[in-house]
C-alpha cells in the first residue's frame, strides 16, 4: 500500500501525480459532487453516464457522483440519485467502468439529506414539497427543529432511528463498491443530516448525540466505522464537512481540526473541505478560493489530506495551491459544468503534459 504524506518533501503541483493507499491519481484535480435531480427513483441514467464520463475525458484524475442517497427518505429532492437498493448497482456499474476505462478514477458521495429533504429542484423553487407533490413525510433530523420558516418540522430521530442511518451508510458503500467506486465520500456537509448533529445551530439533543463535542460528533464517527467495516482497505475514504458554519456559536474551524484529528484515527484518509449551510440567510465573505484557508487549517494542524473546494476558477490559482501546501488536491464543481475539458486546457496553460485521449490529440494545442 503506497501513501504519500501531507508534510512528503517530494515537490507537488497541479500534474503531480498521487497515491492513497492503491489508488493512483493521475493529477490533483477531482470533480465535486455536484447534483444533477436528474434520477427518477434513484436511479442513474444516460445523463449521468454522459454527465460523469465526459469528465473522465477531460482529464480529471477522479470523477465523483452527486450526493447519493443512502436512504430514499435521504433524498434532496425526488430526482437525486441513490444508492439504496441493489437494481441501482447495474447502470452505475456502467458509467464507473467508462470513467475507469479513460483514467479517471470512479467516486461515489454517500449522503443523507436529514431535515432538507423533500424539496424540489432548484428551477422548480427548491421548496419543501408535500406528498401530492411527490414529496414525503415524515423527514429525520437530530433534533425537531425545522431549518427554516418555510420548512416542515422534522421528527428527531431516536436510536433505532441512528442505528438505520448508520447500518444504511455502510451497505451503500457495500453498493458502490459492487458497482465498481474506487472512492467513497461520507457527505457530512452543507446542513445534511450528518452536519446537523455536528452543528449546535441544529443538534439541541441531550442524549448520547447531542450536547458536547464527543457526542455531537459521534454518529459520524460510527458512520465512518461503518462504512470502514465494509468498504476494502486498500481504497480510499473521504469525509465532506462544512469547516465552519460562518455564525456565532455554530460549528467552527477549530472544531474541524480537532474532527479531523478523529476521523485519521478512524482510517479517514481525506478531508473534502466546503463550508455552510447549517441554517439559512447567512453572511458568507465568497470569493475566489474563499474557503481555501480551511483546507489548509486542517491540513496542517490535524497532518491529514485536504481537498479545497470553492470558487477555483484559474489554472494558475489551482496550481498555487497545491504548490504551496495549502491542500493535496482541488476539487471543482462550477467550473467543470462550464468547461468539462478544464483539466486539459489547464495542463496546456501550466505547461504540463495534460491525459489528452487519442481521439482528440488532433485538437491539442502546441
Amino acid at each position: 500500500m503506497t501513501q504519500t504524506s501531507p508534510s512528503s518533501p517530494e515537490p507537488a503541483h497541479l500534474f503531480a501525480p498521487l497515491d492513497i493507499r492503491d489508488v493512483h491519481f493521475r493529477n490533483r484535480i477531482g470533480v465535486s459532487p455536484m447534483c444533477e435531480y436528474s434520477s427518477e427513483d434513484g436511479f442513474a441514467n444516460d445523463w449521468h453516464f454522459v454527465h460523469l464520463g465526459s469528465r473522465a475525458v477531460g482529464g480529471a484524475a477522479m470523477v465523483m457522483t452527486e450526493a447519493s442517497a443512502v436512504l430514499a427518505e435521504g433524498r434532496i429532492s425526488p430526482q437525486d440519485l441513490g444508492v439504496w437498493k441493489d437494481d441501482h448497482i447495474p447502470m452505475l456499474a456502467r458509467i464507473f467502468r467508462f470513467i475507469q476505462e479513460h483514467g479517471a478514477i470512479p467516486a461515489m458521495q454517500l449522503a443523507h439529506a436529514g431535515r432538507k429533504a423533500s424539496t424540489a429542484a432548484p428551477w422548480n423553487g427548491g421548496g419543501a414539497l408535500n406528498e401530492a407533490e411527490q414529496g414525503w413525510r415524515p423527514i429525520f433530523a437530530p433534533s425537531a427543529t425545522a431549518f427554516s420558516l418555510r420548512s416542515p418540522t422534522p421528527d428527531a430521530l431516536d436510536e433505532a432511528g441512528i442505528a438505520r442511518v448508520i447500518q444504511a451508510f455502510a451497505e451503500a458503500a457495500k453498493r458502490a463498491r459492487e458497482a465498481g467506486a474506487k472512492i467513497v465520500e461520507i457527505h457530512s456537509a452543507h446542513g445534511y443530516l450528518l452536519h446537523e448533529f455536528l452543528s449546535p445551530l441544529s443538534n439541541t439533543r441531550t442524549d448520547c448525540y447531542g450536547g458536547s463535542f464527543e457526542n455531537r460528533t459521534r454518529i459520524l464517527r460510527e458512520v465512518v466505522q461503518a462504512v470502514r467495516q465494509t468498504w476494502p482497505a486498500t481504497l480510499p475514504l473521504f469525509v465532506r464537512i462544512s469547516a465552519t458554519d460562518w455564525v456565532e456559536g455554530g460549528w467552527t474551524a477549530e472544531d474541524s481540526v480537532d474532527l479531523a484529528k478523529q476521523l485519521q484515527r478512524l482510517s479517514v484518509d481525506l478531508i473534502d473541505c466546503s463550508s455552510g449551510g447549517a441554517v439559512p440567510n447567512v453572511s458568507i465573505p465568497a470569493g475566489a478560493g474563499y474557503q481555501v484557508p480551511f483546507a489548509q487549517q486542517v491540513r496542517k494542524e490535524a497532518g491529514i489530506r485536504t481537498a479545497a473546494v470553492g470558487m477555483i476558477t484559474a489554472p494558475e490559482q489551482a496550481d498555487c495551491i497545491v504548490r504551496t501546501g495549502q491542500a493535496d488536491m482541488v476539487f471543482l464543481a462550477r467550473e467543470l459544468l462550464r468547461d468539462p475539458y478544464w483539466p486539459l486546457r489547464a495542463a496546456d496553460e501550466l505547461g504540463q503534459n495534460g491525459p489528452w485521449p487519442k481521439q482528440y490529440l488532433r485538437a491539442k494545442r502546441g
